[in-house]
């Protein structure tokens, strides 16, 4: 629920840290490290998504100074972008979550655990959807709060749920958990990464509860071989 602007300190920043990034069992997260969840393998996954038939009206920016470079495009079951990832950190203040270490920081997401709260980015893998606008509306594709994503990167897959919502222009964006689960810097302020993220998020799916993970590994993993075989 942010609009960032990325700045070429920001950027550099992002760069150092990276290089000087501690290794994931330093992180000291509870969130799967594991570089294959579920059975389907990054590779097949991205061998479905690499042409697009976009089904969005316009074209998304990745940040406020980019150019709309970036369509939703539709497949059998899915929709699907490819972007980069910056870091949502809101929701339930944690010590890696808060507006101490997040200038964009809000203690709320859109979409709510079972218990009411909102989610928790540092322990719950989601993903956030552009707000509804004339480019597109999540909802009119099937998409909803708690819906699956498979979230592909670097040989990696990760299931996430639908768990916030974002500006109307800018795309590409997930929890701490998310990144952090991926090999990506999962710093709110620095961390993230500029390119070479898919968001593949089935139609009509809903995680229940929300916030857990590994209903959510469970039923991706069921609707990622029923998007390989409809595809």
């Amino acid at each position: 629920m942010r609009t960032r602007t990325l700045t070429l300190s920001a950027a550099v920043g992002a760069a150092l840290l990276a290089v000087a990034t501690l290794p994931a069992s330093a992180s000291g997260t509870a969130t799967p490290r594991s570089a294959q969840e579920g059975s389907v393998s990054a590779a097949a996954l991205f061998a479905k998504v690499t042409s697009c038939s976009q089904i969005s009206s316009g074209k998304y920016k990745t940040d406020d100074e980019t150019s709309a470079t970036i369509p939703v495009c539709g497949k059998n079951g899915a929709v699907f972008w490819k972007a980069d990832m910056d870091i949502d950190c809101d929701g339930q203040v944690t010590s890696k979550c808060s507006a101490d270490t997040d200038p964009w920081f809000q203690d709320d997401t859109a979409f709510h655990q079972s218990n009411g709260q909102p989610l928790r980015a540092d322990s719950t893998p989601y993903v956030v959807v552009p707000s509804t606008s004339s480019i597109w509306k999540y909802t009119s594709s099937g998409i909803k709060g708690g819906g699956v994503v498979a979230v592909v990167y670097n040989g990696k897959v990760e299931y996430a749920v639908v768990g916030d919502t974002g500006p109307t222009k800018i795309i590409g964006e997930a929890s701490y958990a998310t990144a952090n689960a991926l090999g990506i810097d999962p710093d709110p302020e620095t961390g993230g990464t500029d390119s070479g993220v898919t968001y593949i998020l089935f139609k009509n799916s809903q995680v229940s509860p929300i916030e857990s993970h590994s209903a959510a590994v469970s039923l991706g993993d069921s609707l990622a071989k029923q998007f390989l075989a409809n595809n």
